[in-house]
């Protein structure tokens, strides 16, 4: 059924039309490969009366005769050096004239060879071509009828990789995806980013545009203008959509750059009409693949490259094309010996003489490549399936080949290469630059490579720009300062910001804010300085910033370190004093072994205010409260002990004073005041323990400090010692009148005012401070808290103990105990009762001082 509608087809198709330019180029062998051509390049159609079309082939193409060529150069050689043993390579090489509708009738003369079951000759198993994506896409649908695979050696659309629609379809070219990402890598790399673009209305010239805005896009780059011309020739809205190209390219002055992915015939139509106008020349051509390396478009333009401007593109991967000179240098130039090639002949016929050296010039280095690659994987699929089979008895089918292809690895210059899942093969491109060597256009037709980038497709694209003939090829381009920009760049310390109703190419420049840059032109952002860095506005580099903190060296930190270094050796001599006069009656009745602990508790918090200063790290943050707010709270402890017992030495109520003994425990008291302390503390460091913190100052200079993070755990902490502080002074006030000798209490109320004065005046103070000096303010506190109650509890005893000995006797004591009972008359005799009642009293409060102290 499927042979038969190929045939039905066939035979429909040369009934309703006829073609005349059904020429062909044929070669014998045990394997046939076909070929698909635009050796021309349009059709005229014309009506006979009958109805029947005549389709007529014109615009022939020297170019694409030389891609024909290759083809059979490339088969011939391995024809000459066996390399498929006794099997040979014929062809049967066609033309599409261009043309959908022309090549699918030709196509059907490869069917016609499979499906004719008297076909002496042997089949078509694999088309070479056909050069254009839109003729392909159609072609290869018809030719998968038979299952026979097609090669393309220039079809670049993308929808060709869909091997769901079009599995018959391999190239040796990479798909245009690829060459749109080169494209808009060449525009990045130039800074060209209001482009025009020129398009066909093809499967190749959407697709292609598509993917260019797709990638373009993502750079930045913006078209100005996209103009699509009609693909046919002779379709009658061509010149008009010429002319409209022209004026967009008029009207746009910005647009220095155009890109073109129209066939070369249009191109010499466009610049024919467009170097009329002055204002449209000197301008950046970036030519697709093509037509990059067709010179004659200005072959009939009485203008020189120089009025055009700069003309550089896409070109395929080139190949080595010396063997193939060497071919047409040999060309027998006798028309009647290429009776197998009509195309050779009649060019033979027009050209005479001079026939080899017009060939030469048009050999495109891509199409050597593509092509040879094409018949290259052919042969190394047929030595793959014909090693282990007689080829000639069981004749290849095309399915079977198709397969064998998609599986070939084959080698071209020293490289391999293979299919991928897509039927693609990934070679890569290269770049030429256009230049005119000669004033004469005759010899225009030598185009010199001057700029030569390669693009390696893969993971990524990387171009490498080489010196050629001792040209730069960047300074090249760039000579005159190219540009095409919507608006002019934005200097570094500015961003660009988009214009409401405007594309994104025609932006304003907006200045980098005060701890922002922009390091290069056209920043699409401001970044973020780094930290420990600043800047100011419009700043294209970022300065470090200093760190600042209370440093070590800073006179304010020197001078309350001496005094922390001072009290800490004061409170060292005092506990010495103490030690040393252990037994005599100064240090017992101030409760001996208490008040150690309380020296030593001083001693720790001097020692915690060497913790606020120098350069805060996470230990120190934490520790610093932690040591302050446990030894202060030691010390209070301590002092609230000592009170609690002089008043009770002197409490006149017995049952009271029964009472107060018996609840009166010191240093289970002094372990409750500090359990209660640790337990805030506690929960302060796992709920929310203080932390490094920074903040930037006016003069852009990185305060680094403690932050308390969970202030109200510091205020309790603080309040917990204000406490203890506050029953402190409330005891120490009630015996504020005791005997000259018990005042201690007279002392811890001086001690306690000044320690309630002072945090009063902190919390104040310490709100409204900022900067490094604020841990100062706590470190001031603290000293004047610690030294109240070290010149309070311990300076007038250490003077009585040192310089007033006499006073520190049992006698001097007893004296002190009379003379306040006979100052205190009224509570004489309850007194008086009260050492009857209790006989050891008097022994106990003002004979045996040992007593007094906590044995």
């Amino acid at each position: 059924m499927k042979n038969s509608f190929s045939i039905f087809l066939a035979v429909l198709s040369h009934h309703f039309s006829g073609t005349k330019c059904s020429n062909e180029a044929t070669a014998d062998g045990d394997i046939i490969i076909g070929g698909l051509f635009p050796i021309h390049e349009s059709v005229t159609v014309t009506v006979n009366d009958d109805g029947r079309e005549n389709r007529t082939c014109d615009r022939f193409s020297t170019a694409r005769l030389v891609h024909s060529l290759i083809m059979v150069h490339a088969l011939e050689e391995i024809n000459q050096e066996r390399e498929l043993g006794n099997l040979t390579l014929g062809y049967l090489i066609l033309d599409s004239c261009g043309d959908v509708t022309t090549a699918l009738i030709q196509t059907q003369a490869f069917m016609m060879r499979n499906t004719c079951a008297q076909q002496s000759s042997p089949p078509v198993l694999v088309v070479i071509g056909d050069y254009y994506s839109e003729i392909s896409i159609s072609v290869t649908g018809q030719l998968h009828l038979e299952y026979i695979p097609e090669i393309s050696y220039g079809a670049t659309s993308g929808f060709l990789s869909d091997k769901t629609r079009f599995p018959s379809f391999m190239r040796t070219v990479p798909q245009d995806d690829h060459q749109a990402r080169a494209i808009a890598q060449i525009l990045d790399h130039y800074g060209w980013t209001w482009v025009g673009v020129v398009a066909t209305d093809s499967e190749y010239g959407r697709y292609i545009t598509e993917r260019l805005w797709h990638h373009a896009t993502k750079k930045g780059i913006c078209f100005a203008f996209v103009s699509v011309l009609p693909d046919a020739l002779n379709d009658e809205f061509l010149e008009e959509k010429i002319n409209s190209t022209i004026k967009s390219i008029i009207d746009n002055r910005n647009v220095s750059v155009i890109i073109s992915f129209v066939k070369a015939y249009c191109m010499i139509d466009i610049f024919g009409k467009l170097l009329k106008y002055p204002q449209a020349r000197g301008k950046v051509w970036l030519a697709s693949d093509i037509w990059s390396q067709s010179p004659e478009v200005l072959s009939s333009q009485n203008y020189k490259l120089s009025d055009i401007g700069t003309i550089f593109g896409i070109t395929l991967k080139s190949g080595n094309t010396t063997k193939f000179e060497r071919y047409l240098d040999d060309l027998d130039e006798n028309p009647n010996h290429h009776e197998n090639n009509t195309f050779l002949s009649n060019f033979l016929n027009e050209h005479g003489t001079n026939s080899s050296e017009e060939l030469k010039k048009l050999i495109y280095p891509y199409a050597v490549f593509s092509i040879e690659l094409a018949v290259k994987a052919i042969a190394q699929a047929v030595k793959n399936l014909c090693t282990n089979r007689n080829c000639k008895r069981q004749p290849l089918q095309p399915l079977e080949l198709r397969r064998a292809l998609r599986k070939a690895t084959f080698y071209m210059e020293e490289k391999s290469y293979s299919f991928d899942h897509h039927g693609d093969l990934n070679s890569g491109y290269d770049i030429i630059l256009w230049k005119q060597t000669q004033d004469s256009l005759d010899l225009f037709y030598s185009l010199t490579l001057l700029l030569h980038y390669s693009f390696i497709i893969g993971t990524g694209f990387h171009y490498n720009i080489n010196k050629i003939d001792g040209h730069d090829g960047d300074s090249f381009l760039s000579k005159g300062n190219v540009t095409s920009r919507c608006t002019d760049s934005c200097r570094p310390g500015y961003r660009k910001t988009s214009v409401t109703g405007q594309p994104g190419c025609c932006y304003q420049c907006e200045p980098c804010a005060e701890n922002q840059y922009s390091n290069s032109n056209d920043s699409e952002t401001c970044h973020p300085c780094k930290e420990n860095y600043y800047s100011k506005n419009t700043s294209s580099v970022c300065l470090p910033r200093k760190t600042d903190f209370l440093k070590w060296g800073d006179v304010y930190l020197i001078v309350l370190l001496s005094f922390t270094s001072l009290g800490a050796v004061l409170t060292i001599v005092v506990g010495i004093i103490f030690l040393a006069h252990w037994n005599t009656p100064v240090v017992r009745s101030s409760v001996g072994p208490i008040s150690i602990i309380l020296l030593l508790s001083l001693m720790i918090t001097f020692t915690s205010v060497i913790l606020f200063g120098g350069p805060p790290n996470s230990y120190q943050c934490q520790a610093r409260q932690v040591v302050f707010g446990l030894s202060f709270t030691l010390c209070v402890s301590c002092i609230m002990v000592k009170s609690f017992k002089i008043v009770l030495a002197f409490e006149l109520d017995p049952v009271i004073q029964s009472v107060l003994k018996k609840l009166y425990k010191p240093y289970l008291i002094i372990a409750v005041c500090m359990a209660g302390q640790v337990v805030i503390v506690t929960m302060w460091l796992v709920h929310g323990p203080p932390y490094i913190d920074s903040e930037i100052t006016q003069d852009n200079m990185k305060l680094m400090f403690c932050n308390e993070k969970l202030i109200p755990a510091f205020g309790a902490m603080l309040v917990y010692i204000g406490l203890l502080a506050l029953i402190c002074f409330g005891v120490a006030f009630k015996g504020r009148k005791l005997p000259d000798s018990y005042n201690d209490a007279k002392f811890i109320t001086f001690a306690m005012l000044i320690y309630f004065i002072s945090w009063i005046m902190f919390g104040p103070v310490y709100v409204n401070v900022t900067g490094k000096y604020l841990p100062a303010v706590e470190m001031i506190v603290i000293l004047i808290s610690a030294y109240g109650i070290l010149f309070c509890q311990f300076f007038t005893k250490c003077y009585i103990i040192l310089c007033k000995k006499e006073a520190n006797t049992e006698k001097a004591f007893r004296c002190n105990i009379r003379n306040y009972s006979m100052d205190h008359k009224g509570s004489e005799d309850e007194l008086s009762s009260n050492r009857v009642e209790n006989p050891t009293l008097s022994e106990e409060y003002s004979v045996s001082v040992s007593s007094l102290s906590f044995s």
